[in-house]
């Protein structure tokens, strides 16, 4: 009778066989019994051998921005958004919104590259938000946008006039850029803002005046003066004033084919301390606008305001074209170019024109010394007639 094994007897039957890989894997882990019995002292599992090439890769997940980063630009976005709800339900009642609505081509830019920033990052809300603010921008800019098309057939029958609109700056201590310039554009109406008798004592040492000898200064030495050069006759000329100073110098050009009204204006900048006399100044502009009735008439100046202004789009809904705007160059800025490496970020300074008028070109100008650019541009005359237009 034989003796009986731990194993069952299995052992009689021979040792399992094993591969050589799982035998190197498991030879430490392997004893005989007394009986000669194979015993596992411990199990390891062996997988299958992968075929070179047929493994897939685990798919990598994309760059998701830190909390830190979102957290920044959601406050970012958060005072944009609230720049356009001010703009909705309060429009330039502000200082400081006004003065942003006036960069509005600008100011919103920082939330294109949220969108961007935030998609990367898969930050979806967040874009959404920044998306808003984006489509914003392009309704507020719109307008300005739609306003340019083609120059009016009757244009190529039409009589011009070539205009240099410049503010030239009341610490400009020196004429001699506008003196080249004035040469070089040789214009048949020079109308200069801030111009004090010093400057126009330059100008006119200089002789650039000879071919403008109808003049009209408004005398200060403030950045309230006026100076009007034209090569036609002015006449029945007369200054509007508001909160003490000079706004509007108002004039007629003798023109060979009629009467044109003229209106050259300055109004005070957006400041904290004139802000209210601003808002005022826009809204009596347009009144008297309205009083008049714009056809005929051609008005330049530096209102200090922009399409994104609400006073001067009121001045415009009275019937008045921005030339600039017209002629598709609504994104040639005029101020400040004193800004160290930074070009113009606004247009404030405009040439606008009533029915039976059209600006054919317009351009800005080197602006000499002043922290504006100026303005170059050519007016058309649709009319045979006098213009027996009161102002």
């Amino acid at each position: 009778m034989s003796k009986s094994s731990g194993c069952g007897g299995s052992c009689t039957q021979g040792r399992p066989e094993f591969s050589p890989t799982a035998t190197a894997a498991l030879k430490n882990g392997l004893s005989e019994d007394s009986d000669g019995c194979l015993v596992i002292h411990w199990l390891v599992q062996v997988d299958q051998p992968t075929r070179l090439g047929t493994s897939q890769p685990r798919p990598r997940r994309g760059w998701r921005m830190g909390n830190g980063i979102a957290s920044a630009l959601w406050v970012l976005v958060a005072i944009l958004a609230l720049v356009v709800v001010m703009r909705l339900v309060a429009w330039d009642d502000y200082e400081v919104f006004a003065i942003l609505n006036c960069l509005t081509a600008f100011v919103y830019l920082p939330a294109w590259a949220v969108v961007v920033v935030a998609g990367l990052g898969r930050r979806f809300f967040l874009v959404a938000a920044a998306l808003v603010v984006v489509v914003a921008q392009l309704t507020f800019l719109l307008p300005e946008l739609a306003a340019a098309h083609p120059v009016p057939a009757w244009v190529a029958r039409a009589p011009t006039i070539r205009i240099l609109d410049a503010n030239v700056y009341n610490e400009n201590r020196s004429m001699s850029g506008y003196a080249s310039q004035i040469l070089t554009v040789r214009p048949q109406l020079l109308t200069m803002e801030e111009a004090n008798p010093n400057d126009v004592s330059q100008l006119r040492r200089a002789g650039v005046l000879t071919s403008l000898p109808y003049q009209f200064e408004v005398d200060r030495y403030d950045p309230f003066a006026f100076f009007v050069a034209s090569h036609f006759p002015l006449g029945d000329t007369r200054v509007v004033y508001l909160y003490g100073r000079p706004l509007i110098v108002q004039t007629t050009l003798e023109l060979p084919w009629g009467r044109q009204s003229l209106w050259v204006v300055h109004t005070i900048a957006p400041l904290p301390v004139s802000f209210s006399q601003w808002q005022g100044q826009l809204v009596l502009i347009r009144r008297l606008l309205r009083v008049r009735k714009p056809k005929g008439l051609l008005v330049v100046g530096d209102f200090n305001a922009t399409w994104g202004s609400r006073g001067f789009r009121a001045i415009l809904d009275a019937g008045v074209t921005d030339g600039a705007a017209a002629r598709g160059s609504a994104f040639d800025m005029t101020w400040s170019q004193m800004v160290p490496l930074l070009p113009p970020l606004v247009r404030i300074d405009h040439v606008l024109t009533g029915p039976s008028l059209a600006v054919t070109h317009i351009r800005t100008g080197e602006g000499p010394g002043s922290d504006h650019r100026d303005l170059i541009a050519t007016v058309a005359f649709h009319r045979s007639t006098p213009d027996s237009t009161a102002r």
